[in-house]
């Protein structure tokens, strides 16, 4: 990743992603894939699976391909700028974007061989609404439970878009493996959140500023059940990074910051990242993540 300085005047894309969530060995578990390092979007790092709202999802047959009310996935948003067909598309361009970067499909019912079959008619050239028609599948939008949304400040750090962003958590479906596509991402891993953030201060995995904060956040929790209990326990909080330079040094800071606009914490962690040694890491240092 390189650090940008530019000033992004484009429109703000509206963006899912799933953070996927297993019961490892010795705990809690997160899936990271690594971008494509050609990717026009934090080439070479480590993100959730994830993507842009495409204006198909707003157009899938939401009466047989969901499973719950339009109104009840804005409910769940808690967003009261947007209607429920933009609540519901959110949710379909979640689970489009991590089936195809990842091979998962939260579908009711959906076995890895419905998610190998449903693989296949996409690489054929069918389109996600016409593979669930096909299929007959009903999407599991219950799996997903709303996170958080992240905003890209109008001088993004990392890349030369903004993106309105959801972030649901969701745990992986028995049965079904996750992987990466050999397309948009070159790699795949399975990992405990403490142990991403130290790979990435060792200088083994890129993550950009969301990813850390986000990892930081799920550390303090030992199961796939405490995280979802605690999504679906209180309102999705509203992250707009803003950046600084001090000293010469890019310093993005987050709610709770004295330098930040909104004064309170939505997030636990440290409120600050500074971009030093080509890496984003805590001003305070590394265990501040976790303090």
């Amino acid at each position: 990743m390189q650090l940008n300085n530019a000033i992004v005047t484009g429109p703000v894309r509206s963006a899912a992603t799933v953070i996927m969530l297993r019961d490892g060995e010795g705990g809690l578990e997160v899936f990271l894939l690594k971008r494509h390092g050609l990717s026009d979007v934090l080439g070479g790092a480590f993100v959730f699976p994830g993507g842009k709202v495409d204006a198909a999802d707003a157009r899938l047959d939401m009466s047989a391909h969901l499973d719950q009310p339009l109104s009840e996935l804005q409910t769940a948003l808690n967003e009261a700028d947007i209607d429920a067909l933009t609540a519901a598309s959110l949710y379909v361009a979640a689970v489009r974007e991590v089936f195809e970067e990842s091979g998962i499909l939260f579908a009711q019912d959906a076995t890895s061989e419905h998610a190998e079959h449903a693989t296949r008619l996409m690489r054929e050239g069918q389109s996600f609404d016409e593979v669930l028609t096909h299929m007959q599948l009903r999407l599991h939008t219950r799996s997903l439970a709303p996170w958080s949304r992240w905003i890209t400040p109008v001088k993004p750090s990392v890349m030369s878009k903004r993106f309105d962003t959801r972030f649901f958590v969701a745990a992986v479906p028995t049965g079904q493996v996750a992987t990466h596509d050999n397309h948009e991402a070159t790699e795949s891993v399975w990992l405990q959140p403490r142990a991403a953030l130290e790979q990435h201060r060792d200088g083994l995995i890129e993550l950009a500023p969301p990813q850390i904060m986000t990892l930081a956040h799920l550390s303090r929790f030992a199961s796939v059940q405490q995280v979802t209990a605690d999504a679906r326990s209180r309102t999705p909080p509203i992250i707009q990074p803003e950046p600084f330079e001090a000293d010469g040094t890019r310093v993005i800071c987050y709610p709770g910051d004295e330098w930040h606009s909104v004064k309170t914490r939505v997030m636990p962690g440290p409120t600050r990242l500074r971009y030093r040694g080509k890496l984003f890491e805590p001003v305070e240092g590394f265990e501040s993540l976790f303090g």
